[in-house]
């Protein structure tokens, strides 16, 4: 199984917030994990609709996390980030279009499978994903000076 870079990115930003003190500006997040403003805009946005972050506009606005790492799960924020009730054709029975889906154990198997992927990440919080924050915030450099444009 693969996470989009939707959902990727939105551990990411949550990760970074989590260790940070302070504000910090989707112009910083991106340029120290090195993925597009433009994305991370729209990756941003949905943590925002979601109750995740707080994002502040203006000249000293930026990002913070809306709730402590210990209370956001990662089975929810990834259950929210992905689409998993398409994650095959024939999970979607609207719109299943396989000839052999009658006869077939397919949808079965993975659905069980994804269904024990997200009850692992029930057990985590976002705090579980940041045991060094110190650490991950140096690596991250979040508190030198934002890039320039």
């Amino acid at each position: 199984m693969r996470l989009t870079l939707h959902t990727d990115y939105g551990l990411r930003v949550l990760m970074a917030l989590a260790v940070s003190s302070e504000r910090v500006t989707i112009a910083v997040i991106a340029d120290r994990y090195s993925i597009s403003r433009n994305h991370l805009m729209k990756v941003v946005q949905r943590l925002a609709q979601l109750g995740l972050v707080h994002a502040e506009r203006g000249r000293t606005g930026g990002l913070t996390l809306a709730k402590p790492p210990v209370d956001i799960n990662l089975g929810a924020v990834v259950r929210a980030m992905e689409e998993t009730g398409t994650f095959v054709e024939c999970f979607d029975r609207r719109t299943n279009q396989c000839v052999v889906a009658p006869a077939c154990g397919l949808r079965g198997v993975l659905s069980g499978a994804l269904l024990a992927f997200l009850q692992h990440l029930d057990r985590f919080t976002l705090a579980d994903l940041v045991p060094q924050p110190e650490r991950m915030a140096e690596l991250l450099r979040l508190n030198d000076p934002p890039p320039p444009g």
